[in-house]
Order: C-alpha cells, then sequence, then structure tokens
C-alpha cells in the first residue's frame, strides 16, 4: 500500500491490513480472503453472528470488520445527493424527459433526504395494472428507504396529470402508509419542465 497506493490492493489485501493478524493454523491473507468471499456472498444481511461462523474470526476482529463497513456507508451516504424539491428530482432525471417512451421511476431517500438509488421500474404507458405497488416498493424496502419519490416521463410533452397518473399516485400513498416508507412526491417529466404532485398539493 506504500509504495502503490490504496487503490492498487485488491478486496482481501484490504482486509488484511484491516485484521493485522491471523490465527493459529490460518494466516491473515487465508482469513481476509473468507471474509471478503462471505461479503460478496451476504453484504446485505451481514451480521457480527455470521462474520464469528468463521473458523479464527472472533468477535472482537469481527467488529472491527462490521464497524469498518458502516463507518464507510456512513461517509458514502454524506457524499451522495440531497433530494429537497421537485426541481431538483428535475435535475436528476432530466435525461427520461425527452424520451420517446414512458419511462416509470423510482428515487430511494434515507431519512436526510439523501439519494439512496435510483431505478427504471418500467418501461410502457402507464395503467394501473402495470404499476404494481409491489414492484414499486420491494427496492425500497431493500434499501431501508425512509422515503420514495417516483417519476414519470410524458413523450407527448404535456405536463397535466391524467386521471390514471391522479389514481395511481393515490394507490401508491396508500400503500406507503401500510408500509411505512413515506411517498414524498410523483413528478411528471417533460421537455417542457415538470409537475409535481407535491408542489400542487396532491399529496396530503
Amino acid at each position: 500500500m506504500l509504495s502503490k497506493g490504496v487503490t492498487a490492493l485488491k478486496n482481501d489485501e484490504l482486509m488484511a491490513i484491516l485484521l493485522g493478524t491471523g490465527v493459529q493454523g490460518k494466516d491473515v491473507r487465508k482469513l481476509s480472503k473468507e471474509i471478503i468471499s462471505l461479503l460478496d456472498d451476504n453484504f446485505d444481511n451481514l451480521t457480527l453472528d455470521r462474520l464469528c461462523d468463521i473458523h479464527g474470526l472472533g468477535q472482537v476482529k469481527a467488529s472491527q470488520v462490521l464497524a469498518s463497513i458502516e463507518l464507510s456507508k456512513r461517509y458514502l451516504i454524506r457524499s451522495n445527493k440531497r433530494i429537497t424539491s421537485a426541481q431538483e428530482v428535475y435535475d436528476e432525471l432530466k435525461s427520461f424527459s425527452t424520451k420517446s417512451q414512458e419511462h416509470f421511476l423510482t428515487i430511494t431517500l434515507d431519512g436526510a433526504s439523501h439519494i439512496i438509488n435510483t431505478r427504471t421500474v418500467f418501461i410502457g404507458t402507464l395503467n394501473q395494472s402495470l404499476v404494481h405497488p409491489r414492484e414499486v416498493f420491494a427496492d425500497a424496502i431493500a434499501d431501508r428507504a425512509a422515503g420514495i419519490i417516483i417519476s414519470h416521463n410524458h413523450p407527448s410533452g404535456t405536463l397535466e396529470a391524467s386521471r390514471a397518473d391522479i389514481q395511481i399516485t393515490q394507490r401508491l400513498k396508500e400503500v406507503s402508509k401500510l408500509v411505512g416508507i413515506e411517498l414524498l412526491d410523483h413528478v411528471i417529466l417533460s421537455k417542457y419542465g415538470y409537475y409535481s404532485f407535491s408542489d400542487e398539493g396532491l399529496l396530503p
């Protein structure tokens, strides 16, 4: 690391530096490779108990690994963009405003309004049979999101919410209350600008 820099190291080499030493019968590189293998397979469900299942990794070293991951996550979240207005949603998704097909999108947010992830849920004409709450909220639940913003584009350029747009929004608002993830806004995108349900007072 001193000679080539931290970015030149493999994942198991970075882990070896974090651990410092191995245990009797298992050197630090072998132990590191086993930990990295676990991270690759179970990163989203990583727990102290899972780490301690690795032979030679006690609670102290397992806690160091877990703490370093959590610290990294917090600093990564701090570096992410925040969404606090419909204008910022439009700026984030502006590339979709000129698409020739309708794209239905979600932005998941943490409790401080940092973007966790932006996803295209589906492509096609919007109707209630396509916009299923399960598809919309599944990733938000997996992200442990505090809030979600939905958005879609109008290829026609119109900036008025259709009857279907309103019905879909109302349905997803009801589901959001049940799952405990707040629906913060539904932003319609077009080449002429945006329409925000929140700004129009349609998300009580």
